[in-house]
């Protein structure tokens, strides 16, 4: 942990830290919860209220009278659908960059990551899971990649001959050149960001869901979120970059090949929407 702590210590542009997410996850955990604390939480941060409302009175959920207030917007819209607003907003600003130690050119890493979390959401609803939770997961399990991709970007050439040369995964390159890989430093960047240990443990383990007991489950919607977007050709940077496939992750879940295809469908409508609303180029 020292040694992670340490590494992320030394980089010199951290993305900024939503701090707002891990408190309204807790509040979302809160059948009881007041909506004006949300209202109160959000409103703090005034960018992000002025995305929220913006988003909230775009053609894609436009009403006769536009949003005026976020306590509005909370209340047309429902606290879940306002909440995977404030994260894909709170992701952007970190996840839009490009990222030149992985090759990652500008918004690859953002539509890669919301395709990732669309999908990991729909499965998760269809299980009765905690939706808002696991849509966070996936939408920042690559986070590590923005704190490596400095330490990468005058080895990249070196990184793709890894994986070539030797076929390597990009998780086995990145652990060789530097001595740690992106999911363990996001995991622990997420820990330090006060998020719950339920959700760093998905992020830390989404290559290796079984590793993650007792959060395995939640760590195989990332996993299977992040391999449809692969097949959806939302990944980034050079093919050697693949993963390597994990039955274990579908047994978790209880899925079947056969049940694959039908959140695939759904997850581009899904994405779609989400690129309609922050017209995203890519």
């Amino acid at each position: 942990m020292q040694e992670l702590d340490e590494y992320i210590n030394k980089v010199k542009t951290l993305p900024p830290a939503p701090k707002i997410l891990p408190q309204l996850l807790l509040l979302l955990g809160d059948p009881d919860v007041d909506s004006s604390r949300i209202v109160e939480l959000i409103a703090y941060d005034q960018a992000l209220t002025a995305n929220v409302l913006q988003l909230c009175n775009s053609a894609f959920f436009a009403q006769a009278t536009p949003a005026t207030d976020i306590q509005e917007a909370v209340t047309r819209l429902g606290f879940r659908q306002i909440y995977q607003m404030v994260a894909a907003v709170s992701g952007a600003r970190a996840l839009a960059p490009p990222q030149k130690g992985y090759g990652i050119e500008p918004g690859e890493l953002w539509k890669h990551s919301v395709t990732a979390a669309v999908a990991a959401r729909l499965i998760a609803h269809d299980q009765g899971e905690d939706e808002s939770l696991v849509f966070t997961a996936a939408l920042m399990h690559d986070i590590g990649k923005i704190v490596l991709s400095e330490a990468l970007e005058h080895v990249y050439a070196k990184l793709v001959q890894q994986t070539e040369d030797s076929q390597q995964s990009m998780l086995e390159a990145e652990k060789k050149l530097l001595g740690v890989q992106h999911a363990e430093i996001g995991g622990r960047l997420l820990a330090r960001w006060n998020f719950p240990p339920n959700l760093v443990a998905a992020i830390w383990h989404h290559h290796h869901p079984a590793e993650a007991k007792p959060h395995a489950q939640r760590a195989s919607y990332v996993y299977i979120g992040n391999m449809i977007a692969y097949f959806l050709g939302h990944g980034y940077g050079h093919q050697a970059f693949a993963l390597r496939g994990r039955a274990e992750a579908m047994e978790i879940l209880g899925l079947t090949a056969e049940s694959l295809p039908q959140y695939m469908i759904k997850t581009v409508d899904g994405y779609e929407s989400v690129q309609a609303l922050f017209k995203v180029k890519t």
